[in-house]
């Protein structure tokens, strides 16, 4: 069998893929197979019928004896303690381990916070974000075989260098090889919801010295959805419930110590990612679901990635991740071909067939895969600290068990588990992108891509690829335009976001690790969506929860320069006509500031075109201290539309000094002495835009040459940019956590 055989001739991308992430030595594809699969027949059928894949690392590196490669694609490194010497020996970890392969995730909640009292001549310690960039440059400078390795940075909700840490990213120059995330706690949440105080705080062991700061918890966690609003960092890692809702949560010897980088596998210091996914799409067959085969593939599943763990390991590049996954036996079942699976059944992802299907599904993955791992507990010995009475009295139990009798599944006589946690749905990025379906429990992301090719003239075409499963849909039914296609057809801009965390939910119940997905945000949602979200995702259970905003600062920094260069597509066009409306590019500068109104404190988030320096957007926001929330949205968005309707910013401050003037605004001047110039909301926030324009244009073209926009200026229109592919140099697309290349197949995860 050759590889164009299995992916099909057309799936060039897919054989890129393989070739260039998985082929060792030149082999064959069937030698390749014969290596994966170790001469497991079954298994070996399964790849081949495209229904089972394990995870990367395992395809490119199982059989292969003769060099230090792992087997696990990610690990938790042990929490670095407070002293130069553990940090700096966390340096260490994470480069040994990412030579052998593994991305890492590590947790600073125990580094002392910036101003702590030190024994040397510092004095002082600069605190624990000042040394995410030394973990961060650890990550960029290991190679792995061509990519760097992936890191994640976690802090825990009380630490008094929370705020530092929320903001570390909003230069754009620091800690850009690692993604960052909050453990969010419960307390937390509620402390949110009743608009309480929120305490931070630190004591060293060393020197007994407390340091802490109350703020309030609903400023702390708008700065946080605002953050994420504009950068989709930091993520939200909802601790309690990774911490409760599992089969260890009452197994007092066990404690998690971080996530990895995508954040889907919560670990124990030293634990390992041993990840799989299983492709439901080929699991439909004459318009159902087969549960019955489905069903043995989770328990061939258990066992074959049992097999790789004891493989596996002696290459574990650390000591202590050699003694972790020896003692609680860690793996991932999950699964891919969601959104494929349902487009096949005629269900539209996100609706209540979709959730009851998915409910079902995960049911029996749980079910069968805790029964594969008992027998195997049963022949081979139960993983360390294994208790079935501290097991089966987990809610995590509980909640199975609910469903196991709902779909009339006989509870087991006996369990004797050989694995201390089963299921994890990851990204699956480029192992989905290979053999063509889609990735973890994500929709699609998009019916088509845009590819550009040379032609014989040397331009650059632009053409559309269609996704796999929409390209055999219009093929089969003569569709030549997408748009005719049947309502279940639906991309992630396409469904309602509540339903994307719906969906996540259903899973997570089953799912005794964690879920990477990406929700999806339009680039008008406000920080008020992300922060209604974010509430919405944690009282539905969820373990944590990614969002993307299409177009956010993020699009720009994520990536490095891309070897194809590219220029902007900039077009000049003597005028807009009557309800044009100007495209934002991604990379537009950005200007944050407060003014202090008659109602209080109001933030300023201004948005300027990078190559004239036009003001493009504006998002105003109140302070804690009062202010019309609703006044503000409507006020920035009808500003925004103006800017993009080809009005410069002297037209619509003139407009908004004309509007007179406001008693509160006079009171607060006569009494506090502190409020903005003008004399009402809307004329000191025209001063404002006016003032970061004029800092703009000095940025821009400097004090001389600045540019002035007249009332006679031409608008011009700016195509979008996105972030680029660092090996082809297309547009990226962020989803599962991840941003990936559609033409390369490139994959910043894997």
């Amino acid at each position: 069998m050759r590889i164009e055989d299995w992916l099909g001739e057309d799936n060039q991308l897919g054989i890129d893929i393989w070739h260039k992430k998985y082929q060792r030595n030149g082999e064959t594809f069937d030698e390749w197979l014969d290596r994966v699969s170790i001469n497991n027949e079954y298994i070996r059928n399964l790849i081949i019928q495209k229904k089972f894949l394990p995870a990367g690392r395992i395809l490119s590196n199982r059989g292969i004896d003769d060099e230090k490669c792992s087997l696990s694609n990610c690990y938790v490194i042990t929490p670095p303690e407070d002293s130069i010497e553990s940090i700096y020996e966390t340096c260490s970890k994470l480069a040994r381990t990412y030579s052998y392969g593994g991305g890492c995730g590590i947790d600073i909640s125990n580094l002392a916070p910036e101003g702590a009292k030190v024994h040397n001549q510092a004095k002082a310690t600069s605190g624990a974000v000042s040394f995410m960039d030394t973990f961060s440059q650890v990550t960029e400078q290991i190679g792995q075989n061509g990519r760097r390795g992936a890191l994640m940075i976690s802090i825990s909700d009380t630490h008094p260098d929370l705020e530092k840490f929320i903001t570390v990213k909003s230069d754009l120059n620091k800690v850009n090889y690692a993604n960052i995330s909050v453990r969010i706690s419960d307390a937390f949440m509620k402390a949110v919801e009743e608009d309480k105080d929120w305490e931070l705080k630190f004591e060293r062991k060393e020197t007994g010295e407390i340091i802490s700061k109350t703020i309030k918890a609903k400023e702390l966690f708008r700065k946080l959805c605002e953050q994420n609003w504009n950068y989709a960092e930091p993520g939200m890692l909802f601790w309690d419930r990774i911490n409760n809702y599992n089969l260890l949560s009452n197994t007092k010897s066990f404690k998690y110590a971080g996530v990895n980088p995508c954040a889907e596998e919560p670990l124990p210091a030293g634990g390992s990612c041993n990840l799989c996914a299983i492709n439901l799409a080929a699991f439909v067959k004459n318009g159902e679901f087969d549960f019955d085969e489905f069903s043995y593939v989770v328990q061939e599943a258990v066992n074959y990635q049992n097999d790789i763990l004891t493989e596996g390991l002696t290459r574990h590049p650390l000591k202590e991740q050699q003694e972790s996954v020896a003692n609680y036996r860690q793996i991932g079942i999950g699964i891919m071909g969601l959104a494929d699976m349902l487009i096949k059944l005629h269900i539209r992802y996100g609706s209540e067939e979709a959730l009851e299907l998915c409910d079902k599904i995960g049911t029996y993955l749980n079910y069968y895969g805790i029964k594969a791992s008992s027998d195997l507990g049963d022949i081979l010995g139960q993983y360390k600290d294994f208790n079935v009475i501290k097991v089966t009295t987990t809610k995590y139990w509980y909640k199975q068990v609910e469903s196991f009798s709902k779909y009339n599944l006989t509870m087991f006589p006996f369990i004797h588990l050989r694995n201390s946690q089963l299921f994890t749905i990851a990204p699956t990025g480029t192992i989905s992108t290979m053999i063509g379906v889609s990735g973890g429990i994500e929709p699609i992301f998009a019916n088509y891509y845009e590819r550009t090719t040379k032609s014989l003239h040397g331009k650059d075409i632009k053409y559309k690829v269609y996704t796999p499963i929409v390209k055999q849909y219009m093929e089969a039914h003569n569709i030549e335009d997408d748009n005719n296609l049947p309502q279940y057809f639906v991309t992630s801009s396409d469904i309602p976001v509540y339903s994307r965390i719906d969906m996540q939910a259903v899973w997570q119940k089953h799912i005794d690790a964690s879920i990477s997905s990406t929700v999806n945000l339009p680039n008008e949602a406000t920080i008020e969506d992300v922060e209604n979200l974010y509430m919405y995702a944690w009282k539905n259970g969820l373990k944590g929860i990614t969002v993307y905003r299409a177009g956010c600062a993020r699009e720009g920094i994520l990536v490095a320069t891309p070897k194809k260069e590219k220029t902007p597509i900039v077009e000049e066009k003597p005028a807009l006509k009557r309800g044009d409306i100007i495209e934002c590019s991604s990379d537009l500068i950005g200007r944050k500031d407060k003014i202090i109104s008659g109602c209080g404190s109001l933030h300023v988030l201004a948005f300027f075109n990078p190559i004239d320096g036009a003001l493009m957007e504006v998002y105003l926001s109140k302070g804690s201290t009062g202010g019309c929330s609703l006044f503000m949205v409507g006020l920035s968005r009808t500003i925004s539309l103006l800017c993009r309707a080809g009005v410069n910013i002297f037209d619509i401050v003139d407009q908004l000094d004309s509007t007179g003037a406001c008693p509160s605004y006079a009171v607060r001047r006569a009494t506090k002495h502190d409020t903005s110039p003008g004399s009402c909301c809307p004329m000191a926030i025209g001063k404002k835009l006016l003032e970061m324009y004029q800092e703009v244009q000095i940025e821009l073209f400097g004090e001389e040459d600045k540019k002035e926009i007249k009332k006679t200026d031409k608008p011009i229109k700016i195509i979008p940019s996105k972030a680029l592919c660092p090996e082809c140099g297309e547009p990226l697309i962020f989803e599962g956590g991840c941003n990936s290349c559609k033409n390369c197949g490139y994959s910043k995860c894997s």
